[in-house]
């Protein structure tokens, strides 16, 4: 896409004298307080005609240090902000996995109820995937306006801003203010397509669950009801795990999509990129493909533990209330 400078983007500035019809004429003082003030707005276009090209490409002429790897950027983080600056966004990232969890178990669970109903006890991976899928999307729709705060928090930086967002009220707030809702929800179509990483993440769990339980019931020469008893938290830790490393690797450009859509618009108002295909052709063009897959070393070590720590207690609460339920 080629970009033209905005109209009246002229490198020349006027000096101390004008020339009109050939006859120099000298300047007063009223005829240079609005020649400077020319002079500061003829500079401000210079400004966005050397920045405009770059400030939609993929991270270039961003706000945002360019960091080379996952250990440069926590060297970088903690140099110019501090411990604060690693835990940027925090707030939401809680709030948001709470309840993303909390519902996603909620919608998942019910959907593969509704589908159990006619069936023999084990539902197909289809039936697992679609129950993904409706729970992801659902889940989605709650939570997109807390991970688009998340992610500004986190991409702001002491130079992005003039108003920087003090917390997670505050982002809210002024996005309202300067954006209106519908900014809440940039990103939703990407976000929308995470849903796969849901039903990827879920499918995989239940058939590798499956597979453990049979290659146990074939050493035990015992049933597969005693041998799904009979696993323990490392099975789910590392079940958790393995399922979680196949659905980011499967889905984890959408989350670069999203995660840039989702920034903070210029000074001037003007976002960084316009939507998801814009994203994608100027990742591609600026960065190749390796620019889809960036941070995703922060990522896994942000979700692995995570993902098997959920499945852990998720498996052991299902034996709890199962425990109970036969006690009564």
């Amino acid at each position: 896409m080629t970009l033209f400078p905005p109209q009246g983007c002229s490198c020349s500035v006027l000096t101390q004298t004008e020339s009109r019809g050939g006859v120099d004429r000298a300047v007063g003082p009223r005829s240079r307080s609005r020649e400077a003030e020319g002079t500061r707005e003829a500079t401000a276009r210079r400004r966005r005609c050397r920045r405009g090209p770059h400030r939609l490409s993929g991270g270039r002429g961003s706000d945002v240090p360019p960091y080379r790897n996952t250990a440069h950027a926590v060297y970088t983080i903690a140099r110019s902000e501090g411990l604060r600056g690693l835990y940027a966004g925090f707030y939401p990232a809680v709030l948001g996995s709470t309840v993303s969890w909390g519902l996603y178990f909620f919608f998942y669970n019910r959907a593969k109820q509704r589908y159990l109903q006619g069936q023999d006890d084990q539902l197909r991976p289809v039936h697992h995937l679609v129950s993904a899928a409706e729970a992801g999307a659902l889940v989605c729709l709650f939570t997109n306006p807390i991970w688009l705060v998340k992610t500004r928090l986190q991409l702001q930086t002491p130079s992005h801003h003039t108003s920087r967002y003090s917390g997670f009220s505050d982002a809210l707030r002024t996005i309202l203010k300067e954006e209106g809702w519908l900014a809440l929800y940039r990103g939703i179509g990407p976000g929308l397509l995470l849903v796969t990483h849901g039903a990827i993440q879920f499918t995989a769990y239940e058939e590798l669950r499956k597979a453990v339980i049979f290659a146990k019931s074939r050493q035990t020469t015992t049933d597969n009801r005693s041998c799904e008893d009979s696993l323990n938290s490392i099975d789910y830790a590392a079940l958790g795990a393995g399922s979680k490393v196949t659905a980011i690797l499967l889905t984890y450009p959408y989350q670069v999509i999203r995660a840039r859509l989702q920034q903070r618009p210029g000074s001037d108002g003007t976002p960084k990129y316009m939507d998801s295909w814009h994203v994608v052709k100027e990742t591609a063009r600026h960065e190749g493909v390796r620019g889809f897959y960036r941070g995703i070393t922060s990522n896994l070590l942000k979700n692995l533990p995570a993902a098997s720590l959920t499945f852990v207690v998720y498996e052991n609460v299902i034996k709890l209330f199962k425990a109970a339920k036969e006690k009564a």
